[in-house]
């Protein structure tokens, strides 16, 4: 698996500012409904935390592909992270964030999740005491709730530890995954917001569907731990959520039929949507998916933008200042 970056313990001469990159993720991953995902490489969130003596949070500023996002600490997913951070921890000094923005919000690929733990990765990096990344997951999930309205970590949970992450609501699993296996995902340029996606699952679900997703969970959690395929090819199917999310995904049939065409283990709905994913046992076979992905979408009138990560994709680390 990929090494974790850790996060250094402060130096005798305590630093007053860091930055940290919080990577794209693959939530639910098709059968793991809020509690399963994985981190992808390409794409991601930065934050620049500085400390301050005033004992708030302030969001200075945020750049990227979104802009309009609340300034007020307690309204935007990094500030509520930290507000939490601050309160847990009894913190007499404050921070100050300055957010970059390289993963779209509506995307399905974890937007509002990377900005609260690349502020959590930085923050912590200045504290006297860093904490474990695993004791940053319930701030985190503090910010979350800002953007979805409940607390779920399927994306959050790859991002801080990378890779393929089970995440209860107490505790994060990182589970094993074969290097050889990547991703294909493909976002198209239109925005679902996960509020409006959510409620799509509103009503009851049938027994014998929920049990045949827990089927499948269990033979792709099995499958990874082995690195079977064959047992992956068999479960990596969304019999809840996919059905009723798929209307609001433009093209995701053929979409999702291009990504099974190059010989996937399966294929669905990355998150919330719209962006779509599909997982392969060689990069080469993950490669040629996301063009024919990518032209199903085309054919939808739709740009999309495409990304090719092992599924052992990154933890957020800590990046120089400086940093692009």
């Amino acid at each position: 698996m990929n090494a974790q970056v850790a996060d250094p313990m402060t130096s005798p001469q305590r630093a007053e500012s860091a930055q940290a990159m919080a990577y794209a993720s693959v939530g639910n991953v098709a059968v793991g409904f809020d509690i399963l995902g994985h981190s992808v490489a390409g794409a991601g969130d930065r934050a620049l935390v500085r400390r301050i003596d005033e004992p708030t949070v302030r969001i200075a500023a945020v750049h990227g592909r979104v802009t309009d996002l609340p300034l007020e600490a307690g309204r935007n997913t990094a500030g509520a992270a930290l507000l939490s951070l601050r309160r847990a921890l009894g913190l007499r000094h404050g921070f100050e964030v300055e957010l970059h923005k390289g993963i779209a919000l509506g995307s399905g690929m974890g937007g509002s999740a990377a900005s609260c733990v690349a502020a959590l990765v930085a923050a912590n990096a200045l504290l006297e005491r860093p904490l474990p990344r695993e004791s940053l997951y319930g701030f985190a999930l503090d910010g979350e709730v800002i953007a979805s309205g409940s607390r779920h970590g399927d994306n959050l949970g790859p991002m801080l530890l990378g890779g393929l992450v089970l995440a209860t609501r107490d505790r994060l699993l990182r589970l094993p995954v074969p290097e050889a296996w990547h991703c294909a995902l493909v976002h198209p340029h239109v925005v679902l917001e996960t509020r409006q996606s959510r409620a799509a699952l509103a009503g009851g679900f049938a027994l014998h569907d929920v049990v045949a997703q827990h089927a499948n969970l269990a033979l792709v959690l099995v499958g990874c731990h082995r690195g079977d395929a064959t047992l992956v090819r068999e479960g990596l199917k969304d019999v809840l959520v996919e059905p009723r999310r798929a209307p609001l995904v433009p093209g995701f049939a053929r979409v999702k039929q291009a990504a099974l065409d190059h010989q996937a283990l399966g294929a669905s709905i990355s998150g919330a949507g719209p962006s779509v994913f599909g997982w392969y046992e060689r990069r080469e076979d993950a490669e040629r998916a996301a063009a024919a992905m990518a032209a199903a979408f085309a054919d939808e009138g739709l740009d999309s933008d495409v990304l090719v990560s092992p599924i052992n994709g990154p933890a957020a680390n800590l990046i120089a200042e400086d940093a692009a």
